[in-house]
């Protein structure tokens, strides 16, 4: 599938079979890209290099391209061909880097990407080097990780501004209220929000090219390079080397598959090590000098929250906090919507509440404890994360389990297989402690 991205309504869109990513910044109404809330901007006071805005803007169309290609079309019903034209501020030094970019698109998302740059037509002012400020960047999804990463930034006494990127209402009301809550526990200079939302924009007969009428691909990979990007163009316009922190367990980041079905792309590689090196390597490449920084890029789950200074505070907000592979699923049967409590990220995040006497089943959907039909019911899909967690932890735990989803570069392959083992041992624990006895007799 092609895709051709313009910033502006007079650039041309000569290629008939490209689907139009128009993100018209002064004619919403026409756009295919929906960007920002016009009450709400998320850049508003900020002036990021033209460099960072490129990359804003190609974080923007890679992820609607996730979103609109659908990989049930692809020749294996997974992956896509997919070709992306945008407008950049330096053609010369994005092509220079394509190969790099081509690379990291497809570790993420395990499909054939081909990029393609154009002059942009945009009239832009002379870039300015912003003065530092003194506050640093955080990603903000409303996780329980990301929550925990804020408190510590700012028990360590950081200036922080929280970067959120939202496509639903209830991620958006998450992130609020979090924010909400910590800036009511410290005082308000130290810490701000800035929220993005950018999703595909509806049809409508003001677009020159409305795109396909049909839903959006579910299997999304690409959130985290927007997230990243929006992080970046915000850090960019507070200082030439104003770090960003991306607060990710070590666990989740190695995310080894469950089961020989799930190798490769099909399990996420939001934020694998080889992911997070390779975006470092862009930004460095296209002279964007922003560290990318994790705290708990080496610690499970359980242990970043059972390191926490602010116990009081992380036990207050948890609650609030939404890890949950699809947290609206629960709508179709009037159920709780949020943490649903059956997919991996839920298994997950209980086990370590478990670890700090948090765990509480009536937080989610569903109880993967004592739920006897999501183990036995094989038909149904909601419980084949837990099938398949059973299945994997009755298994020895080897090296190479850590390399089943990418490499680990810097040599650090037996500092993850440690992370990976502590971490099943937090599920291991947790399933055998409160698991009905359907679950403690399949934990290995």
């Amino acid at each position: 599938m092609r895709f051709l991205l313009r910033a502006d309504p007079g650039e041309p869109a000569a290629d008939q079979g490209a689907i139009l990513l128009d993100w018209f910044a002064t004619d919403r109404s026409r756009s295919t890209v929906q960007y920002d809330k016009p009450e709400r901007p998320f850049l508003a006071g900020l002036s990021p290099s033209p460099i960072a805005m490129d990359l804003l803007r190609l974080g923007g169309a890679v992820f609607c391209v996730d979103k609109i290609a659908r990989r049930e079309d692809a020749p294996d019903s997974w992956t896509r061909d997919l070709d992306l034209t945008l407008p950049v501020s330096d053609p010369h030094r994005w092509r220079e880097v394509t190969p790099l970019l081509h690379e990291t698109l497809g570790f993420l998302s395990g499909d054939h990407w081909s990029v393609s740059f154009t002059a942009s037509q945009e009239t832009r002012e002379p870039a300015v080097p912003p003065p530092d400020t003194g506050e640093v960047v955080a990603l903000f999804s409303g996780g329980l990780d990301s929550l925990a990463g804020a408190i510590e930034l700012l028990e360590s006494g950081e200036r922080i501004v929280l970067i959120g990127h939202h496509d639903s209402s209830l991620t958006d009301h998450t992130q609020t209220e979090l924010f909400g809550r910590l800036a009511g526990a410290y005082p308000p200079e130290r810490v701000t929000q800035r929220r993005l939302l950018l999703r595909p924009a509806a049809a409508n007969a003001q677009q020159a090219r409305p795109l396909p009428d049909r839903p959006p691909e579910i299997t999304t990979r690409t959130r985290s390079l927007l997230f990243l990007s929006a992080g970046v163009a915000v850090a960019d316009a507070l200082g030439t080397r104003t770090p960003l922190y991306v607060p990710e367990n070590g666990f989740i980041g190695v995310n080894v598959p469950l089961t020989a079905a799930r190798v490769g792309s099909l399990s996420t590689r939001t934020t694998h090590p080889f992911f997070i090196q390779r975006v470092a390597a862009l930004l460095s490449a296209l002279g964007l000098e922003h560290p990318l920084m994790n705290p708990f890029r080496l610690a499970t789950k359980g242990e970043l929250l059972e390191r926490s200074i602010r116990p009081d505070l992380l036990r207050a907000l948890a609650t609030v906090t939404v890890s949950c592979s699809h947290p609206e699923a629960a709508r179709w049967h009037h159920g709780r919507q949020g943490n649903c409590g059956y997919c991996y990220p839920c298994l997950v995040r209980r086990a370590s509440l478990h670890r700090v006497g948090l765990d509480d089943a009536g937080e989610y959907d569903r109880d993967a404890l004592t739920d006897v039909p999501l183990l036995t019911r094989t038909d149904r899909k909601s419980g084949r994360d837990l099938r398949a967690l059973l299945a994997r932890l009755g298994q020895p735990a080897r090296v190479t389990d850590v390399l089943r989803n990418g490499r680990i570069p810097d040599g650090e392959t037996r500092a993850f297989f440690d992370v990976y083992r502590r971490g099943r041992e937090e599920l291991r624990a947790w399933l055998t402690n409160g698991g009905s006895p359907h679950i403690r007799a399949r934990v290995g």
